[in-house]
Order: C-alpha cells, then structure tokens, then sequence
C-alpha cells in the first residue's frame, strides 16, 4: 500500500474528549498505532515513552497514541498515561495508514523478549492491585503490528515505520533523531 507523502487536516478526539489537530501548526507529531487495550508490550513500550516525556516535548514533539480498542476499554488500562490516547475501534486509521494485522506480530522470535518483559511486569501490576490484568479476549484481537508516523506542521510525513512484528517500532532515541533531522537547516 502506498501511503500518501502528506496528512490532511482532521481533528482526532483522545479519550477524554479532547481535541487533537493532525497535522499540528506548532510541533511535529508522533503518531502511534498500537495494539489493544491493555496489551502488555504497547505498554512495556509507551512507559519508555512517559519515562522520557520531557525530551520528547523539548524536540517539539506531540505524542499521539491510537489503540484498536473503544474508549471505554481504554480508559481501563491507561489512566495512568498522560499521553493523547485515540480510540479507533473500527480501524479506520489503521486502514488509513496501512497498519497491519498479522500472525506474524507474535510469531516473530525478535518480539519474544519484550513480549515476556511486558507479560511479567502485567502479572506483577495485577497481583498487586495496581493495575488490571490484560483482556483474556481483547476488542479487535491480539495480532495488530506497530506503526510510528512522524509528521511535519504543514502535514508532511517526514517519516514512518511500520513494524514486522510485536516490539518493532522507533525507539525514543530514533524518535528523538528523526526530529533533530527534519529540523530546519540554519
């Protein structure tokens, strides 16, 4: 599929009903497609993202995050996010943006590591009544594959990713050189 070098304007809705403008007139935006609800390696992976939110910001960079999942069942796994959370039950972004949905995502061995981290740090927060344990049957399933988009005020996709498996996405460290890169040259 090919993707379009640009995003219209449209206005995306967080699950907490505000707004989100993509593209962004002041910062880039790093657009996210993750799995389900809940799901032990998006969160393994947006913790590394909270962890560093103030260098991401300080690059000029807006975090926007989308799940296959209803807002409902977002806000059961992510009060704790203070990111801008999409809630794209139908996939109408994902098919958007070709972001697919393989056998693959969790077949691949290079996903088995995170996909352990993540399972274990889920079992420990749910034991201890610190968060709830991920879906047995999560909305839309489990074989969503990760996507980054990284995208310019004036709407151009600067850059992108679509990942071959679970735990295959840009790192805060690539995220944060991708911007210093599309930085205008003085």
């Amino acid at each position: 599929m090919s993707l379009p070098a640009s995003v219209s304007d449209r206005v995306l809705t967080t699950i907490s009903g505000a707004p989100v403008h993509i593209p962004d007139p002041d910062r880039l935006i790093h657009l996210q497609f993750r799995r389900f609800a809940g799901c032990p390696v998006c969160n393994l992976h947006l913790r590394s993202i909270v962890a560093r939110r103030a260098e991401i910001a300080a690059a000029n960079i807006r975090e926007v995050v989308v799940f296959h999942s209803s807002a409902t069942e977002l806000r059961t796994y992510t009060e704790d996010i203070p990111l801008d959370l999409i809630a794209d039950p139908t996939r109408e972004l994902y098919r958007e943006f070709g972001v697919e949905s393989a056998p693959r995502a969790l077949l691949d061995p290079r996903g088995w590591p995170a996909i352990l981290r993540g399972v274990t740090h889920a079992a420990r927060t749910a034991l201890r009544k610190q968060q709830p344990a991920p879906p047995a049957k999560p909305e839309g399933g489990r074989l969503g594959l990760p996507a980054d988009f990284l995208i310019a005020p004036d709407g151009q996709v600067l850059a992108s990713k679509h990942g071959q498996h679970v735990y295959d996405q840009w790192s805060v460290d690539e995220l944060l050189a991708l911007a210093r890169l599309s930085e205008p040259r003085r």
